[in-house]
C-alpha cells in the first residue's frame, strides 16, 4: 500500500464562543516543508502544532491554516491607554508652544494606529485539547485522501512493471536470433575481406565466443527481473513512507535496461529497450507523488 503526497483535510471545533477551523493542504515535495498560519493566541502552542503536523504527514509541501471566529458575540476591543496618553501629552505640549487650536484633538487621537487592538486570550489546557483534536482530525482526513489517491498510483505502477516484464519476455525470445545474426555477420565480413580459407577457424570460434560473451545480456536480464520483483515487494509492504526506496529501485531497473541497450546491437531488441524506457519514465513520474 502506498500514499500520495497530495491531499486535503479540514476540521472544525467549537470552544466556548470561538469556532476553530483547521485546513491542511499537501503537495509534492522532496522533503518536508511546512507553511503554518495561526492566530496570535496559539503562538504558545506553535511548537507542538508543528510537531504534530510533522509526525502525522512525514513528507511533502504542507500548508496549514488555523483560523478562529466568534459565534455571534461582539468582539472584545482593548484600548492602549499608555500609548493614548503619550500621544496626547506630546501633542498638547507642542500645541501650547505653537498656540494652536486643540478642538477635536481627542477624536483625532482615537483614529491613530494601534490605539485599539482586539483582546486575545490564551487558551486553557482544556481548550487547547479540543483544538488539538481538530488538528489531528484534519490530518487523518488528509491521510485518507492520500491513501485513496495512492491506490490509483499503485495500480498504475504495477501496470508499468508488468509491461516492462512483458517486453523482457519478448526480448528473451529475440536473444538466440540476435546471437546467430552477429555470428553470421562476422563470418560474412571475414569471407568478403579475407577469404574463406585464409583464417584459422578454431581461432575464429574462440574469438567469437569471447565477443559474444562481452555482449551477453543474460546477467542484466536476471538482475532486471529481480529488481521488478523487489519493486512489487516494497509496494506491498506496510511501511507508509517508501517513495525514496521505490525511486532507488527504479534507478536500478533503468541501469539494467540501459546496459541491455548498449550491448544489444540488434534493432528488434533496441525497440524493446526503447519501450521499456518509456514505461520506466512513466513510473518515475508517478513516484514523484509518493510519500
Amino acid at each position: 500500500m502506498i500514499y500520495s503526497m497530495t491531499g486535503f483535510g479540514r476540521a472544525e471545533a467549537n470552544i466556548q464562543q470561538k469556532n476553530f477551523i483547521v485546513e491542511i493542504r499537501s503537495l509534492n515535495g522532496k522533503q518536508y516543508d511546512l507553511r503554518l498560519s495561526i492566530p496570535p493566541f496559539l503562538k504558545p502552542n506553535e511548537f507542538e502544532i508543528r510537531s504534530i503536523l510533522n509526525s502525522g504527514l512525514l513528507r511533502g509541501s504542507v500548508e496549514c491554516t488555523i483560523s478562529s471566529k466568534l459565534n455571534g458575540s461582539l468582539k472584545q476591543i482593548g484600548i492602549n491607554h499608555d500609548l493614548l496618553k503619550s500621544y496626547y501629552t506630546s501633542i498638547m505640549q507642542t500645541a501650547d508652544e505653537l498656540h494652536a487650536n486643540m478642538d477635536g484633538i481627542f477624536s483625532t487621537l482615537l483614529r491613530f494606529p494601534e490605539i485599539f487592538s482586539p483582546i486575545t486570550d490564551s487558551l486553557s489546557e482544556a481548550e487547547w485539547a479540543i483544538c488539538k483534536k481538530a488538528l489531528e482530525e484534519a490530518i487523518d482526513l488528509l491521510n485518507n485522501y492520500r491513501k485513496d489517491e495512492g491506490k490509483s498510483i499503485e495500480d498504475d505502477l504495477l501496470l508499468r512493471i508488468q509491461n516492462i516484464e512483458k517486453l523482457q519476455c519478448e526480448l528473451a525470445s529475440l536473444e538466440p536470433v540476435r546471437r546467430e545474426k552477429i555470428r553470421e555477420s562476422m563470418m560474412k565480413a571475414l569471407d568478403e575481406n579475407i577469404g574463406k580459407n585464409n583464417y584459422d577457424k578454431n581461432r575464429l570460434e574462440q574469438e567469437l565466443i569471447y565477443y559474444i560473451e562481452k555482449i551477453d545480456i543474460s546477467e542484466e536480464q536476471v538482475r532486471l527481473k529481480n529488481h521488478c520483483d523487489y519493486f512489487r515487494e516494497v509496494l506491498a509492504d506496510s511501511e507508509i513512507s517508501k517513495g525514496r526506496k521505490l525511486s532507488f529501485i527504479l534507478q536500478e531497473i533503468g541501469r539494467e535496461i540501459n546496459t541491455t541497450g548498449s550491448k544489444a546491437y540488434d534493432s528488434s531488441i533496441q525497440k524493446c529497450v526503447v519501450l521499456m524506457k518509456d514505461e520506466l519514465e512513466k513510473a518515475k513520474e508517478q513516484i514523484l507523488n509518493i510519500l
